[in-house]
């Protein structure tokens, strides 16, 4: 055990681990582009993007000397009463890739954040109209939103908040329709879930202070897709009931889907929408909430009591901006579309081929983004199979984090055609070890 390794185990907590169990952190030394090298000279491919976060890849030079000629300049400013530059040219860009009447950008810290953001925006919307009987969220089973309490709430059904149902607000879970490549039965399966969510909303439509998804792919939930058709008219029943969207594209945005948010595929405008990951390009915390002008002027007023009272420290952080429009410059400089799409094209011929093995299910592919489930469905993130999976992928040289028996890639644009068949070639055997047991 490095010596690293010693002073993390006596001073360090690490997220979504069972520390009495977990093997000893891998010491990583430094990376660039998609690879992590470890103090013991080991290089690993990244194929989670570490935590869906790098767009570009690590360490990109553009993105580091935009930051750098930032800090020399201003490193932070409070931003209630206070702007800067990068923060106005950082939200002025979103709002040229965003859709109308998309208009107002909210400046956060993170994913949950973001999250968490929207629903107090829908929340409060209703209440400064007078109109407190809206007062429960819909949301789709198996949604993921995030780790704070609001967040927690909606992405209940993803079964990662045991211990604090008690805690959480009242929200009341839609049918998801999930599909994948090659499945003749998505239109029934959509058919089945609209019914029954019109049915919900005959019981609560009047009833919803909004209503939150993640457009196309469930992330955390178990890498779950669904047709654009599908998000599309559960969007417009929501519309019906004059219930405000949320999309929560925190990891679908920024490329991931191949285009620039997923929110384009479906041709959904929603009236709040959470962006965070990628925004910075994994350099820096950072999220936006943006919202319509109609959510926006709903807070306006003569007094305090009307107006959106949150805020966070860091807040527009100029660095984080910085970063933020370094990222959006090299979407265009380096064709970082055409690059995702063209990993897309490669992922789906892999995935054809593998899914014949025993026990290799629902191949399904979009953008960057490669999964397959190891049986016939989506099981307990903690399964065994999703660890085992993880460890023999590092042994061989390779980032992972499935979730359970769902395996998926995540690559950064950035991967060559020699690094991503590299990793396919892992993932290929890794798999045909695993995948057996789940066959039929």
């Amino acid at each position: 055990m490095s010596e690293l390794v010693e002073r993390d185990r006596k001073v360090i907590w690490h997220p979504f681990t069972q520390e009495k169990t977990a093997p000893p952190p891998l010491p990583v030394k430094s990376a660039r582009g998609t690879r992590l090298f470890l103090e013991d000279g080991r290089e690993i491919l990244d194929m989670a993007c570490s935590w869906w976060v790098n767009v570009h890849g690590h360490a990109h030079p553009k993105i580091a000397k935009a930051i750098h000629r930032q800090a020399a300049e201003m490193e932070q400013v409070i931003f209630a009463g206070f702007t800067h530059e990068p923060a106005v040219r950082l939200a002025e860009k979103l709002l040229e890739l965003l859709p109308r009447p998309l208009s107002r950008v909210f400046y956060s810290d993170n994913g949950s954040t973001a999250v968490e953001v929207a629903l107090k925006m829908a929340w409060q919307y209703w209440r400064n109209q007078g109109h407190n009987g809206r007062r429960i969220f819909l949301a789709m089973q198996g949604g993921y939103h995030g780790d704070t309490f609001g967040a927690m709430a909606v992405g209940r059904t993803s079964g990662y908040y045991g211990p604090f149902d008690e805690l959480l607000c009242e929200v009341v879970h839609l049918p998801f329709a999930p599909t994948w490549d090659g499945d003749t039965g998505a239109s029934a399966r959509e058919a089945v879930a609209l019914r029954q969510i019109d049915a919900v909303l005959k019981r609560h439509g009047a009833e919803a202070a909004a209503f939150i998804a993640e457009p196309l792919v469930q992330g955390a939930g178990g890498m779950n897709f669904c047709r654009p058709e599908f998000l599309r008219g559960v969007c417009e029943r929501m519309r019906e009931y004059e219930i405000p969207v949320i999309l929560d594209e925190v990891m679908t945005g920024f490329g991931r889907t191949g285009t620039m948010f997923a929110m384009e595929r479906a041709g959904v405008t929603p009236d709040l929408v959470c962006l965070s990951k990628g925004l910075t390009a994994g350099f820096l915390p950072m999220a936006v909430t943006v919202a319509t002008e109609r959510i926006y002027e709903a807070f306006l007023g003569d007094t305090f009591y009307n107006c959106f009272s949150h805020g966070h420290s860091f807040t527009a952080n100029p660095l984080g901006c910085a970063a933020g429009l370094a990222s959006l410059e090299l979407f265009e400089e380096e064709r970082t579309l055409e690059r995702i799409n063209h990993i897309g094209e490669q992922n789906r011929a892999w995935l054809a081929e593998i899914s014949k093995m025993p026990g290799v299910t629902r191949p399904r592919a979009l953008g960057s983004l490669a999964a397959v489930t190891l049986g016939g469905e989506a099981g307990d993130y903690h399964d065994e199979i999703g660890s085992t999976v993880r460890a023999k992928c590092l042994e061989r040289g390779m980032l992972v984090r499935p979730m359970g028996n769902v395996f998926y890639l995540m690559p950064p644009a950035c991967a060559t055609d020699e690094e991503m068949n590299r990793a396919r070639n892992i993932a290929t055997e890794v798999l045909r070890e695993a995948a057996p047991m789940y066959a039929k």
